[in-house]
């Protein structure tokens, strides 16, 4: 069987399923080839779960620490099966509200393995049935995502060594856990356990957690996180050919000229992800790769002009809202629309740990490279009233401005709900607007986000509650 498209997409996570949405708005007839479940690994391995778990722990230790707000809530306990139940929840009304999507757009989704046959025809084998469907267009989108990546000698058992694939499925919790990598999933994850009551070691290769934050954000997150009882060991190479399994894991890591030994109930390895481009049919066309990721133009399309790419199989910001965008911009040149590319540092970036990070442009050191004259304002939480009354006064914001033309360049922020706020600062970037420009803006009182306006006059030195 054979059937015609405009555009057929291979991969139905949020890049995918984004751009067959704007597909449709355009006119054009799109279809989702999808192995697993339309939505992916944001809906249903990532984002989406990961923050529904992150929150129930959030709630946990504040209900803990109640008594610090007048409300006595004796024996606080934690059912971790309704945790698991509640996220599944979450993501299965989101699952569904997907799926109507699809309906509402007209876009057929095909459950099953895509790959490309020839030039424009994209063969699928359907799951759980023993037939295969040839997908013909003249465009092709391969948006098949990413996996967890392990390292050699540390692959995921399920048991003792875990990705975030496993450890989103745990039915119970640990008493301590390794987690290697301090990166944005590594840190999450740390601080999701420690505020379960886990006991959590990080070991981070680099010499600081949050290697691409600006420094001051990971000097700050480091000592809130060792505050809430995270041990994080930096600059440590840890040896896979030292694990032992058996009531514990055990592990060592080259720290500081030795080799240290480290041990828990379970590891968890969180080392970066992988894309997935095998079997989509690469080797039957001539796109290029440059370290396992499809190399594309700015319209993302590849080297065969028809065939394009995005997501995290091309590498860059490996972020679900990065992948929608570029979906966009991928289907808009499809239809010949001129679309607008992707400027990188007009991306906001978070990490949903407790408290959050948020960053959008350049960071201190990043424009310093770049040849910037730069100052920066900085203003602490402390000195704000919505932050005390939420009983979370830690961290601050930090503008980055070019010197000369006062231009912002970047924002980093460490506190309640920043990932809520860094919107503001990156439309500023958007506006190529000025710190005295975010300055004039009126920030409400009280809220949290008077510490943007505040550091903004900073970079004046006109701030006016520090």
């Amino acid at each position: 069987m054979i059937k015609e498209y405009d555009v057929v997409i291979i991969g139905g996570g949020t890049g995918g399923y984004v751009a067959a949405i704007r597909a449709s708005q355009l006119g054009l007839k799109a279809a989702i080839v999808e192995k697993g479940k339309i939505g992916g690994t944001c809906l249903h391995a990532g984002c989406i779960p990961s923050k529904a778990l992150l929150r129930s722990a959030e709630v946990y230790a504040n209900t803990k620490n109640a008594e610090e707000f007048g409300v006595i809530a004796p024996e606080v306990g934690l059912d971790f099966s309704k945790v698991q139940a509640r996220k599944e929840e979450i993501t299965t009304r989101l699952f569904k509200g997907v799926q109507h999507l699809m309906k509402k757009g007209k876009i057929d989704v095909f459950e099953g393995k895509g790959s490309i046959l020839e030039s424009r025809n994209v063969l699928v084998e359907m799951n759980n049935e023993e037939r295969e469907i040839i997908l013909n267009s003249p465009n092709i989108l391969i948006a098949t995502g990413s996996r967890p990546r392990t390292l050699p000698g540390l692959e995921a058992d399920g048991q003792y060594v875990m990705t975030s694939d496993e450890a989103l499925q745990m039915e119970e919790l640990p008493d301590s856990i390794i987690i290697v990598g301090g990166g944005v999933i590594g840190i999450e994850w740390a601080s999701m356990l420690v505020d379960f009551g886990l006991q959590v070691t990080v070991i981070e290769y680099a010499d600081r957690i949050l290697p691409t934050e600006d420094k001051d954000v990971s000097k700050e997150v480091q000592r809130l996180m060792k505050k809430k009882g995270v041990k994080i060991v930096t600059g440590a190479k840890v040896l896979p050919e030292t694990l032992e399994k058996g009531e514990c894991v055990s592990i060592k890591a080259e720290h500081k000229g030795k080799e240290t030994s480290f041990s828990a109930e379970k590891l968890l390895v969180s080392v970066g992800r992988l894309p997935n481009v095998e079997g989509v049919g690469l080797n039957n066309t001539t796109i290029e790769m440059e370290r396992g990721f499809i190399q594309t133009n700015e319209y993302y399309q590849t080297n065969e002009l028809h065939i394009y790419a995005i997501g995290d199989v091309i590498g860059g910001l490996q972020l679900a809202h990065v992948a929608s965008h570029e979906g966009i911009i991928a289907i808009e040149h499809i239809a010949g629309e001129n679309p607008t590319p992707l400027d990188s540092t007009l991306v906001s970036k978070c990490v949903y740990s407790s408290p959050e990070v948020a960053s959008v442009g350049l960071t201190e050191g990043e424009a310093k490279d770049k040849g910037y004259k730069v100052k920066t304002g900085k203003f602490s939480f402390r000195a704000i009233g919505k932050a005390l009354v939420f009983g979370e006064s830690d961290g601050f914001v930090k503008l980055v401005v070019e010197e000369e033309s006062n231009k912002l360049l970047g924002a980093h922020m460490v506190g309640p709900h920043v990932t809520d706020m860094i919107t503001e600062t990156g439309l500023a970037r958007v506006l190529n607007a000025t710190a005295m420009d975010i300055a004039h803006t009126i920030h409400p009182h009280p809220t949290l986000s008077e510490a943007i306006g505040e550091a903004a006059l900073a970079v004046y030195g006109k701030e006016i509650h520090a």
